[in-house]
């Protein structure tokens, strides 16, 4: 059961990552984006901000499928945990760099997702 609600957590964490690939890369200067993450749609249109937002996006739909990856390609509770822990310093980073919600915001799921990966390992 503990494993299951991990795997659930770690797929949840995936597709979040790939919808952030979604905003960044495919819609970057789009309402929603904007929205998400409080950036004025003027700001996005600026080709710069286009490409870093663009590049962005590749990185997270690629943790993404890693995250997919790790749990039913290899089914690595190890692997899926190294990705976690990742995202959580990254979100970490995010927090105390720009702004603290984004430790929850970008971290919660991988929060949780680690704890039930601990609790299946013990």
């Amino acid at each position: 059961m503990i494993r299951t609600i991990a795997t659930i957590l770690a797929v949840l964490t995936a597709a979040e990552f790939i919808y952030i690939f979604y905003l960044e890369t495919l819609v970057p200067t789009s309402k929603k984006t904007s929205e998400v993450f409080k950036i004025p749609q003027d700001t996005l249109r600026q080709d710069t901000v286009k490409t870093l937002l663009k590049n962005q996006g590749v990185y997270n739909g690629l943790l993404g499928v890693l995250i997919l990856l790790a749990v039913f390609c290899f089914a690595s509770l190890a692997m899926t945990a190294v990705l976690m822990v990742y995202i959580i310093l990254v979100a970490a980073y995010g927090a105390v760099s720009s702004q603290p919600r984004i430790l929850l915001m970008q971290g919660g799921l991988p929060i949780l997702t680690l704890i039930f990966l601990l609790l299946t390992l013990a």
